[in-house]
């Protein structure tokens, strides 16, 4: 992000009066004022509850000039388009009006609320759903076809098995436009591509999953392993280095100040 844009951010939320009137809590999740840029986005504030795993977190967006909302569930992050405001002005506005209900409905699950498209295609009364382990590989059940999460584009997130301690996970969707179900994994927080549960029916969904979900939960956890041992090594190496310089830096300070002293 360039620092013209993280100067104007700054400026423009020194004087939000409607920060004063946030609360610190709404339905058990915990405001925190972020002001944090990184890539092409500057965090604001934000509404997490770790003990669930979801947040909510206000930002400016450099690449479109917008203010936005992004929703995190699990691992699985994406903006809410209602909240997309081209002042600060019209944000406050969406934040007053739909961030508490937002919040709540992050906390309970509204039936009525599921698209008619999804549960016409059976998804929430899926018989096979109730078979699903609660555990596999590691990976609990976090996200499951009684109670699907609607993200973005239509699509709508109908099982995740996920590690948090590994952060790896295995996710099914459902895109009701496309009346499509697809898959994504992640190991150590990367997304991993997939392909194995691509398909148009829930039999056929059933099918993949017997065959595939295992043995996709198991390569995610493996390779979050791999992944965490490397990060771990990297981190290593890289301390070692910044010691070695901050070592060369203070002995040089130390010589020039001696030096300086020598002269005088």
């Amino acid at each position: 992000m360039h620092q013209e844009t993280i100067e104007k951010v700054e400026a423009s939320i020194k004087g939000w009066q409607f920060l004063q009137s946030l609360p610190t809590e709404i339905v058990g999740f915990h405001f925190s004022f972020v002001r944090e840029p990184h890539e092409d986005m500057y965090d604001i504030f934000s509404y997490q509850n770790p003990v669930i795993h979801k947040g909510a977190t206000a930002y400016y967006h450099e690449e479109t000039q917008e203010y936005k909302l992004r929703v995190r569930i699990g691992f699985v992050e994406f903006c809410r388009i209602e909240f997309i405001s081209e002042s600060l002005e019209s944000f406050s506005e969406a934040l007053k009006k739909q961030l508490a209900p937002l919040l709540e409905d992050m906390v309970t699950f509204h039936p009525e609320s599921v698209s008619t498209l999804v549960r016409k295609k059976g998804i929430c009364d899926w018989t096979y759903a109730k078979k699903l382990p609660e555990v596999l590989e590691g990976h609990h059940l976090f996200i499951r076809p009684q109670q699907p999460v609607k993200i973005t584009n239509g699509s709508y997130i109908i099982i995740d098995y996920v590690d948090f301690e590994q952060e790896s996970d295995v996710t099914i969707y459902y895109n009701m436009y496309r009346d499509e179900f697809f898959g994504e994994a992640r190991a150590h927080s990367i997304p991993d591509v997939t392909y194995e549960f691509d398909c148009y029916e829930l039999d056929e969904l059933q099918k993949k999953i017997e065959e595939c979900l295992v043995p996709r939960l198991r390569a995610a956890r493996t390779l979050a392993s791999i992944l965490e041992k490397k990060n771990a090594t990297l981190k290593a190496e890289n301390d070692i280095i910044v010691k070695s310089i901050t070592k060369r830096e203070k002995l040089s300070a130390k010589s020039t100040a001696e030096g300086e002293n020598n002269a005088t």
